[in-house]
């Protein structure tokens, strides 16, 4: 209710406000510096705390003054509250109800102190368009952030949240929010439109992360209880995973750059305009995500844990938050890339990288499963174990990442040898990733000395090197000689191992009494070999190639010195006889040009009879010598 004199409006002078009235203010209402200079009747007609103040100065003539301190929306708030109390209307928004509802609460604003006074007015709105729908709901929300306290007094805070959460679990078409994939192009009923034409074609509501924009406007307090709402309602936890990765990468602007847009989560332009989120530091963001994160296992959840370390070394946040994430990483160690665990040194580290880290994640996996220090080499089955397979994953990706890592030439031996040996013996069948580790080591650090060299080299069991990496290593320069030669003993001792399994394999083949286990077991132990029987059977071939190749060049060479001493007998003996006689003892020919073919015919009839006995002599001999050289 207006005072006597009718009022249009205010005005304001500074930091001061009045009201354009005949009577002159009598009561004096400072918040925020802002100071409202009023009349008591409309004010104690609809403010209950109002009311009290007036009613304690009246035992003072002077004007009353009180100053409002810590009020719900500051000084726009009250001036809205205040024309609603001089006029008796006010426009209720999603944006604004929230403050509306906090400053009638404390202002003591119910019926009492006049009918349908703006507490119920606030609340009926907020019951009956604000928790039914979507978008309202959200603007609600993100304007509780300044009146955390007081929202959760009136339950406000708890009720858009049970709102929300439903809302998620339900066909979006059922709320009216705006279709963010097809914009206005939608019929009432849900269809497409083309060119104002119903289609028919329904759009498809199954989208699991179209909420994962809207909430990301929140602070994180208010997200983190969202979250837990959620989670209390039964949404499903890989959802809300996603949302959080969603959330961390908006703000987190580091973590949105390592990750390049992996994580497959689809990135939608802002459906409504929402309030303006303040700004959020990002060390306490990080510090209260990694207290919710839940408990989940993924790929794309350990890229992004690992970015989310990343980003912790960065910010220098404390070591508490670090281990926990180091935790969670090392448990699920085996779905991590070499790319993720390749962490630079941010510190005044010699190092490229952050090995102590990685470290420390390696000792958590082995810690999180204690099966995995009872498993013995003899006993494994890396095929049909999940202990197994992730002591190979993980061994694997050791490897790799010592390998990669060993170019730096600031890395301490000690480092490589602590690195090698955090995981157990049995995480690796064999041992050729480390022997590469090495190799790449002692190229790019030509000055180590011999001593060290063979105490790096002590992590590797030469028993568990493949062939290649055993023919590589008998030949490796970089390699200690006390190395190479305990490399060549372990590989002819694989070689007799293999072969006398490879008889015994051969033997209960043949025995048709044998037990059905037995050939089983052998073969199991043969494979395992890593190829060495076939090896042996291609070395018995080449053996045998062998043997008639060098039993062929033994007759070659004794048929070649019977040619010889019939050569020097004939030239000792028929010296005097034509190179044509010769050569025909010798068992060749000269053949005949065209025009001295009859004549040749004629010298061959007259020959005498000695001399042709003498020269079928020789051919005969020589004929055997033909027959050879021929073959071969």
């Amino acid at each position: 209710m207006a005072p006597a004199g009718k009022i249009s409006e205010f005005h304001r002078d500074g930091n001061d406000w009045f009201c354009n009235a005949s009577l002159p203010s009598d009561i004096t209402l400072v918040v925020d510096s802002m100071y409202f200079h009023l009349h008591k009747f409309p004010l104690i007609s609809r403010c209950g705390r109002i009311a009290n103040v007036v009613e304690e100065s009246k035992s003072t003539t002077d004007k009353t003054f009180k100053v409002l301190e810590e009020f719900p929306g500051g000084a726009d708030t009250f001036f809205m509250i205040v024309k609603f109390c001089y006029i008796g209307q006010v426009e209720i928004t999603p944006k604004n109800v929230v403050m509306l509802y906090c400053a009638a609460d404390y202002l003591d604003m119910t019926d009492d102190y006049g009918e349908d006074n703006l507490l119920s007015r606030a609340e009926s709105f907020f019951n009956k368009h604000v928790l039914r729908q979507w978008k309202d709901c959200i603007l609600a929300l993100q304007s509780c952030e300044p009146v955390i306290p007081r929202a959760d007094k009136l339950q406000i805070i708890s009720r858009c949240m049970n709102a929300l959460s439903v809302m998620v679990c339900t066909d979006r078409s059922l709320f009216g929010w705006p279709m963010m994939m097809y914009g206005r192009m939608q019929s009432p009923g849900g269809s497409i439109l083309w060119n104002g034409i119903n289609t028919g074609a329904r759009i498809d509501t199954s989208e699991s992360d179209w909420w994962f924009e809207d909430i990301s406007c929140l602070c994180i307090e208010l997200f983190e209880r969202l979250i837990q709402t959620m989670t209390a309602k039964g949404i499903r936890p890989r959802n809300l995973v996603h949302a959080i990765m969603y959330y961390c990468k908006k703000h987190l602007p580091g973590l949105d750059r390592r990750q390049g847009g992996q994580s497959g989560i689809s990135t939608k332009v802002v459906r409504f305009k929402t309030i303006p989120a303040t700004t959020i530091d990002e060390s306490v963001l990080l510090q209260r995500v990694v207290k919710f994160l839940p408990e989940k296992k993924g790929k794309s959840f350990c890229r992004f844990l690992l970015g989310l370390l990343r980003v912790a070394l960065i910010l220098g946040v404390n070591h508490t938050y670090q281990d926990l994430l180091e935790k969670k990483i090392g448990i699920q160690l085996e779905l991590a890339t070499l790319d993720g665990v390749l962490i630079p040194s941010y510190s005044d580290s010699d190092t490229l990288y952050n090995i102590d880290c990685v470290e420390r994640m390696i000792h958590h996996f082995v810690h999180s499963e204690p099966s995995v220090t009872s498993i013995s080499p003899i006993s494994l089955d890396l095929e049909t174990s999940p202990s197994s397979e992730r002591l190979r994953r993980v061994g694997k990706l050791v490897d790799n990442y010592i390998a990669e890592v060993a170019c730096d030439v600031n890395l301490k031996p000690g480092k490589v040898h602590s690195l090698a040996e955090a995981l157990p013996a049995s995480s690796r069948s064999l041992h050729d990733g480390l022997y590469r580790a090495l190799d790449i080591y002692f190229k790019a650090h030509p000055w180590l000395p011999e001593k060290e060299r063979e105490q790096l080299c002590t992590i590797i069991d030469f028993q568990k090197l493949s062939i290649d990496a055993c023919a590589h290593a008998s030949q490796n320069e970089r390699l200690p000689l006390r190395v190479i030669l305990q490399v060549l003993f372990f590989e002819q001792l694989q070689l007799r191992t293999a072969l006398t399994g490879c008889l015994h394999a051969l033997e209960a083949e043949s025995a048709p009494a044998a037990s059905a286990t037995a050939p089983n077991e052998i073969t199991d132990q043969i494979v395992q070999r890593g190829g060495w029987v076939t090896v042996i059977r291609e070395n018995q071939v080449l053996q045998v190639d062998m043997a008639r190749m060098r039993g062929r060049v033994g007759e070659l060479e004794e048929e070649f010195s019977k040619i010889k001493e019939e050569m020097k007998k004939v030239k000792r003996s028929h010296s005097y006889r034509s190179p044509h006689f010769i050569i025909g003892g010798l068992g060749c020919k000269l053949l005949p040009r065209s025009s001295d073919a009859q004549s040749g015919l004629v010298e061959s009839s007259a020959a005498t009879p000695r001399a042709s006995g003498e020269q079928a002599q020789p051919s005969t001999s020589h004929a055997s010598h033909r027959k050879s050289l021929s073959s071969f």
